[in-house]
């Protein structure tokens, strides 16, 4: 049976919410490969809405599991308030249905202060994180000082553990003018949480392998987008973390080769939150309507959105680097109604013509669009089921964006309904 890989090819927040969950009914299993609770995914099913930030987007669907892999970072006291707003919207979760990798690393309290103290410095640029801990708690893990998740069930390793990792925060909150980590509140605070997490954990790596050998369906979520992919992001300004397809594998603990589909989530247009480059971000009307047509505010932290038109030179580019088979469209009805479109082809830099984003943070902050326009359409493409339901100019503009990102469409998504999708290719078709 196939397995999939979803992963945004933007800068996140292209709907993979909805995407995971509608495929999340073909699935047996849905694990949550990279990042942290800093990046949410929005669910709406029957009316109602589901606000995930931790929790692989399967847990709301009964007969399930849902698994976080060891490529997370996991924070204890989030996933306890999150596991309880979930029940009480009627979700069940138990051992059975949501398993934890025991080589999790933990984002303690000391990880987030570290973060904000650092964005709330004024002496180099800001990186735009959203202060809950995500990066200290990966440098901690690549550093190998981690609290993991195995590690709260024995008191004499949590002990050396924390150890370990208070000479190297203490160290740097002198730096910042913080004061001392409390050891015995962070110790008790942790004695008091491993309950709540231990319940959870697995060998999420041998389990996954049982099931893919078993013929389970396996879907991978990551969160956030390729552009903020630690390694071929728009650096410094990504997350702390690789985001692109190959870190399902290693985040979950199962061979590149059980991988048998990318599917890459991409927005009609584009957005990016926080600091960064963004060569087709739009200052103008049309960037403002685009914003308020797609509701364009942060899952977790509220902050607006920055938004712009398509960008196929970024879109085929992620293609590429995560090795994506069909992409996932969505949000093509927040473009009804624009008389002329715009896709940006190519960039300007001083005076030469580039079909990718180079590296250097300099020459990407100097980059400009070249566009090629479109004509729009006025008919609503709202809840299109079929292609029959779309506008001739609709079809037309999807079919282009095939052609510049070199990478046909899977899947259209026409509203945030689950239902609102037009299938062209099933990622789970052996």
């Amino acid at each position: 049976m196939a397995n999939v890989v979803v992963v945004g090819a933007q800068w996140g927040d292209e709907g993979k919410g909805k995407i995971v969950d509608w495929l999340s009914e073909r699935a047996d299993v849905i694990a949550r490969f990279q990042g942290g609770h800093n990046a949410g995914h929005t669910l709406v099913i029957d009316g109602e809405v589901f606000k995930l930030s931790l929790l692989p987007s399967g847990i709301v669907r009964g007969g399930k599991l849902s698994v976080i892999g060891n490529g997370v970072v996991l924070d204890p006291w989030h996933l306890e308030r999150e596991i309880a707003g979930l029940r009480g919207q009627g979700v069940t979760i138990t051992p059975e249905t949501l398993m934890i990798a025991e080589n999790t690393p933990l984002i303690l309290p000391i990880h987030g202060e570290l973060d904000r103290a650092r964005e709330e410095q004024t002496t180099v640029a800001k990186i735009g994180t959203t202060g809950r801990g995500i990066g200290p708690a990966y440098e901690d893990k690549v550093g190998r000082r981690s609290v993991r998740v195995a590690d709260l069930a024995d008191d004499a390793t949590l002990e050396l553990r924390v150890d370990r990792a208070l000479v190297h925060h203490d160290a740097l909150r002198r730096g910042l003018g913080l004061e001392p980590v409390d050891r015995a509140r962070l110790l008790a605070d942790l004695r008091a949480i491993a309950p709540s997490v231990l319940e959870y954990a697995a060998p999420v790596w041998k389990i996954l392998n049982e099931k893919r050998k078993a013929g389970k369906r396996i879907l991978f979520e990551g969160a956030q987008g390729a552009l903020l992919d630690i390694d071929f992001g728009t650096y410094p300004f990504v997350t702390s973390s690789n985001v692109i397809a190959g870190q399902a594998a290693t985040g979950t603990g199962i061979g590149p080769g059980s991988i048998d589909f990318v599917l890459g989530i991409v927005k009609a247009y584009t957005t990016r939150v926080g600091e960064g480059p963004f060569p087709a971000e739009l200052h103008d009307a049309d960037g403002q309507r685009l914003g308020e047509r797609g509701h364009e505010f942060g899952t977790v932290t509220g902050r607006k959105r920055r938004c712009g038109w398509f960008d196929a030179v970024l879109v085929r580019q992620t293609c590429m680097t995560s090795g994506v088979n069909g992409i996932a469209l969505t949000k093509l009805d927040v473009l009804d109604g624009f008389e002329t479109l715009k896709i940006c082809v190519g960039y300007e830099l001083d005076g030469k013509r580039l079909d990718y984003l180079p590296t250097a943070a300099d020459q990407q902050a100097r980059c400009t669009p070249v566009y090629e326009e479109m004509p729009g359409w006025s008919e609503s493409t709202e809840g299109a089921r079929s292609w029959a339901d779309l506008p001739a100019e609709a079809i037309k503009y999807v079919r282009r964006v095939e052609e510049l990102i070199e990478c046909p469409v899977a899947l259209l998504s026409t509203s945030p309904e689950r239902e609102d999708t037009i299938l062209v290719t099933d990622p789970f078709a052996d």
